[in-house]
């Protein structure tokens, strides 16, 4: 039979005053109503706790005994109600999150950070994937959420706006076009521009291909050989732009730096999160939106 453990509070209380009327102003309600307490918490138990009369009350040998063991066991009931207290309200769990390479450089650890920060009982990890498989991914259980540059397909997710940057594009400190604080489409067009592989994140290639549809003469397009290229060396010796988000400042090496693109879109980068969430899903969702707030991703 589980025991009344408000009742047990009650007792403890009493076992610390050994009198009624001081236990029950510190618990606030009447005596009479603590004496029937302690009558039904006794009748559970089928022993006396308390010997009472007129002028004290004694712990009986079983009221001593329930008053050192109950406060441990109280506590360990405490804990599992906070527990899953924490598991109901998704700040408990190990959390998996895949993000694109390019989320990697600002976005991601910023969400991760936080989450880690603000909810101590997450174990967090996040690795890079492929964007197009981040939402499938998503979708299928192999990883909790997803961090993606574009509005990515895929069935059985739910994707939220997390951060939107203006387009503009990397290019070399000396380039001649880095002496101007926004740069015009078409005189971007003009030089030869790096867009990742197509097949390494379509949307974004798609998006950032059409910006140049309407220039003449029509754009040369440069794909590097490897799809997240580190050494940048066309961008470096001044031969190619490479149209990007403005995240691109964080992750741009001192050589290199970022100028808008005058009357470009802007590039969202979205949380992807299952079509039914779980009380986890749910606290990232709520975590990244409070970040996104307070780093301003988002437009009011």
């Amino acid at each position: 039979m589980a025991p009344d453990t408000v009742s047990l509070r009650y007792f403890l209380v009493l076992a610390q005053e050994l009198n009624f009327t001081r236990a029950a102003a510190r618990i606030g309600i009447a005596q009479p109503a603590l004496s029937a307490r302690m009558r039904r918490l006794e009748a559970e138990l089928g022993t006396a706790l308390l010997v009472r009369n007129t002028r004290s009350v004694v712990l009986t040998t079983a009221g001593a005994a329930l008053a050192e063991s109950a406060p441990p066991a109280l506590a360990a009931l405490d804990r599992a109600w906070d527990t899953a207290r924490s598991a109901a309200a998704g700040e408990l769990g190990t959390l998996r999150i895949g993000y694109s390479l390019s989320a990697g450089a600002e976005t991601a650890p910023a969400l991760v950070d936080r989450l880690i920060r603000d909810n101590s009982g997450l174990e967090v990890s996040a690795v890079p994937m492929a964007t197009p498989e981040i939402s499938p991914a998503v979708a299928d259980g192999r990883i909790d959420a997803g961090i993606t540059r574009g509005e990515q397909p895929g069935r059985g997710v739910r994707r939220f706006p997390l951060r939107r940057q203006r387009i503009g594009v990397q290019l070399a400190q000396h380039h001649p076009l880095a002496e101007h604080p926004e740069i015009e489409i078409a005189d971007a067009a003009a030089y030869p521009l790096r867009l990742p592989d197509r097949a390494a994140n379509p949307v974004i290639h798609d998006q950032l291909s059409a910006l140049f549809r309407d220039t003449r003469p029509h754009p040369r397009f440069h794909t590097p050989a490897v799809s997240f290229d580190m050494s940048q060396r066309d961008l470096r010796d001044g031969l190619t732009l490479a149209p990007a988000g403005e995240a691109a400042v964080a992750a741009s090496p001192a050589d290199i730096t970022w100028r808008p693109l005058r009357g470009a879109p802007s590039l969202t980068i979205h949380l992807v999160l299952p079509r039914d969430p779980s009380p986890l899903h749910r606290r990232v969702h709520a975590v990244a939106r409070t970040l996104a707030h307070e780093l301003h991703w988002l437009p009011d």
